[in-house]
């Protein structure tokens, strides 16, 4: 198996490592309720559970 000649020292690994960066989700705004979400995920609003603008399901009160 192939072994490095030489130690890699921690600020070269850490320069490397610092273009993983993360990113603020994309939000999409729904037309019927204009309630901001995530896109392709179902979100509550008013007690109601919406996906592409169609009430999905309702929350049962006890």
């Amino acid at each position: 198996m192939a072994h490095p000649k030489r130690k890699i020292s921690k600020t070269r690994r850490d320069k490397r490592r610092t273009h993983f960066k993360t990113s603020a989700p994309t939000l999409a705004v729904d037309k019927t309720t204009g309630e901001a979400h995530v896109y392709h995920r179902a979100h509550w609003y008013e007690g109601k559970l919406y996906y592409k603008g169609k009430v999905i399901m309702e929350k049962v009160e006890d």
